[in-house]
């Protein structure tokens, strides 16, 4: 067996010490908090410290993401104006009878070139209507601008979302619809000036449009 001893009084910390060491650890987390969690993550910064480290724009990025995937959110959740049925219709009869345009129409190549200006804060949708594996090729720039943005597509109850990005002044790709429906961009001016978006397409879809 092995005889332990007990410490010794002097070696035992005192109450003034623990408190001092207390109040340093509260000192140093609270310093911790509001020069680098607060900035970093919610884009406060008191002090001023968050923006000289670059933590600052990193909390005001996360915000906006975070309120921008909020809104999507809610108006993915959101009901949409329903298509009357009719007997023996189709996802791509109700994409045509919304636009206006014929089955044929449906399945052609065509070419569209469409702008919009945003202004701050500002956002704006542009659609294409596509049936279930057509494919459109696709450009735009912000002219010189920044703006988040969604590639996503909608229809017939169903959603889906093919790319998003932040800060961006151009993207281009190909969409291959994955479904019967809408299919497009949105985009929002984060930036304290107006900017425009310009949109090239071509492929096979039956109508392009500002939704509203």
């Amino acid at each position: 067996m092995f005889n332990t001893q007990s410490p010794v009084p002097g070696d035992l910390p005192s109450s003034k010490q623990l408190l001092r060491s207390t109040v340093i650890a509260a000192a140093a987390a609270a310093a911790i908090l509001v020069t680098v969690v607060l900035p970093s993550e919610y884009g406060v910064d008191p002090t001023g410290v968050g923006s000289a480290m670059g933590l600052t724009e990193m909390g005001q990025i996360k915000t906006q993401l975070a309120e921008e995937a909020e809104m999507d959110r809610v108006k993915a959740t959101t009901p949409s104006q329903p298509v009357p049925a009719q007997e023996g219709s189709t996802l791509l009869d109700r994409i045509v009878h919304e636009f206006g345009i014929s089955s044929a129409q449906a399945q052609e190549m065509r070419q569209d070139e469409m702008s919009v200006t945003l202004q701050p804060g500002e956002g704006a949708e542009i659609k294409l209507a596509m049936v279930k594996g057509a494919k459109a090729n696709f450009s735009w720039t912000a002219n010189g601008g920044k703006v988040n943005f969604d590639t996503h597509g909608d229809g017939g109850g169903e959603n889906i979302s093919y790319e998003k990005g932040r800060g961006a002044a151009e993207d281009s790709g190909v969409i291959v619809a994955a479904f019967d429906g809408n299919h497009g961009w949105f985009w929002r001016n984060r930036t304290s000036s107006p900017v425009t978006v310009t949109l090239k397409t071509d492929g096979a879809y039956a109508d392009i449009k500002k939704m509203m």
